[in-house]
């Protein structure tokens, strides 16, 4: 716009030039002075009066759908502390002492489950809960949650961040869920033992029996 604007200024200047050298001079004897009313107006400074007065842009005026209103994020209750843990919350692990056992060595197995959440919570650790299982191939060799004496549930507090330790020796021998009074030996081989909690599983310990 500053452009055209220029440009219509050189013109009237050029305009302006070209109409004083046409005129020629003036003869007082027959020149009138106009004493009475005002001067006719140029339309070509009229027309850059006008032209300069238009390239002010006006703001926008601002769309009331423009600036929606934002959601409101919903806020999440506070956990209680003693309330059953969250799944999610929960570490399980477990770990064998060795990796090979001769004969007559008892393969030692730890079970670790921690509480990773923000108050301590609790959860049901007993032998049926939280069962460690020993398969060989597709074999089910031995399991805790088999033939369980006493309380099978044993409700533990876990403060966040302390593991819950739980250590056992397997006796070599197998197990079943019908409680039989014979429990044959395992045999020499290689052997896969895994913890369970609910949907919860650690990882695989692989061990071998000589």
């Amino acid at each position: 716009m500053s452009v055209l604007v220029g440009v219509l200024v050189v013109v009237a200047v050029v305009a302006w030039a070209c109409s004083s050298s046409s005129s020629g001079p003036e003869h007082s004897s027959n020149a009138k002075t106009v004493t009475s009313g005002s001067p006719s107006p140029d339309p070509l400074l009229a027309g850059l009066r006008t032209l300069a007065m238009g390239t002010g842009t006006p703001s926008p005026t601002p769309s009331p759908s423009a600036s929606p209103a934002k959601p409101t994020p919903q806020q999440t209750r506070p956990r209680k502390p003693g309330a059953l843990c969250e799944p999610a919350d929960l570490v399980l692990n477990l770990q064998g002492r060795q990796d090979v056992y001769g004969a007559g060595s008892l393969p030692n197995l730890m079970a670790t489950l921690v509480n990773t959440g923000p108050v301590m919570c609790t959860a049901d650790v007993g032998a049926r809960a939280l069962e460690i299982r020993i398969t060989s191939g597709e074999d089910r060799i031995w399991s805790t949650a088999d033939c369980v004496a006493g309380e099978a549930a044993s409700v533990q507090r876990l403060e966040r961040g302390i593991p819950y330790v739980r250590s056992l020796d397997w006796d070599r021998k197998r197990s079943s869920a019908t409680c039989g009074p014979a429990r044959s030996a395992a045999l020499p081989g290689t052997y896969v033992a895994v913890a369970r909690l609910g949907k919860l599983k650690s990882p695989m310990v692989v061990f071998h029996l000589r």
